[in-house]
């Protein structure tokens, strides 16, 4: 089956997803990360795409960003993506492919999931038993919104703001919100939209979406469609 284009869309968070080829590792060091992170402010600042949230695992990258328009996280994406290759490859005497194909990314609807998103992200390195806390791991905005360090990186979405009315007010709530952790349908819903490119939001926030695009938004029935004909009695 064909995969479905992509959908990008100015104004609405995104969520995405960067992986090694074969899950093979693509930070080797300190130096990398940060390459990569410096690659991503300036692509970032260079296409219009506001980076709310991420975290750098080993074999593969999160996002979460808002595009001003539709053509910036493409252009980013690839502007980032070619640019890294080139480097890691260089530095670490090798050649041929880094990424396990395309991105993978889905639009998230702000008021019921962009809160959760970031505290999936958050979340990443404690699931994978690297550490035992957020606040313990440095390859991620964790410490941006909990007030250990300031991330010129981060462009804090407007939900953000409305932790709180006072930094330490917003820090304490945002910090509170992701060691409550997620339950596993959350976690089984953003991995999912994002790898298969589904809308991540309620049924209204679906449907107005699909009128922008005639691509499918939402998982497909299991099975065989019912038949429409009439059987006489």
């Amino acid at each position: 089956m064909a995969r479905q284009p992509r959908l990008s869309l100015a104004g609405y968070p995104h969520h995405i997803i960067q992986r090694g080829n074969n899950r093979q590792v693509i930070f080797m060091d300190v130096a990398d990360r940060q390459f990569f992170l410096d690659l991503l402010e300036a692509h970032s600042r260079q296409f219009g795409v506001a980076i709310h949230s991420y975290v750098l695992m080993d074999n593969h990258v999160h996002l979460l960003a808002t595009p001003g328009t539709a053509e910036a996280l493409p252009g980013m994406m690839q502007a980032v993506g070619r640019r890294y290759v080139r480097y890691f490859n260089d530095r670490h005497g090798r050649t041929g492919t880094l990424w396990d194909g395309r991105y993978k990314s889905t639009l998230v609807q702000s008021e019921s999931y962009l809160l959760t998103c970031m505290a999936y992200l958050d979340l990443n390195p404690v699931r994978a038993g690297l550490v035992a806390q957020p606040s313990d791991y440095a390859w991620s905005s964790h410490g941006h919104y909990t007030g250990q360090r300031t991330d010129k990186l981060i462009t804090p979405h407007p939900l953000a703001w409305e932790l709180g009315n006072t930094p330490f007010a917003r820090e304490a709530a945002y910090a509170s919100l992701v060691q409550g952790g997620l339950v596993r349908s959350e976690q089984t819903a953003i991995t999912d939209s994002a790898l298969y490119g589904w809308a991540l939001g309620d049924p209204e926030f679906v449907a107005n979406l699909q009128k922008k695009t005639p691509r499918r938004l939402v998982k497909g029935q299991a099975g065989r469609p019912k038949s429409t004909l009439k059987i006489r009695e």
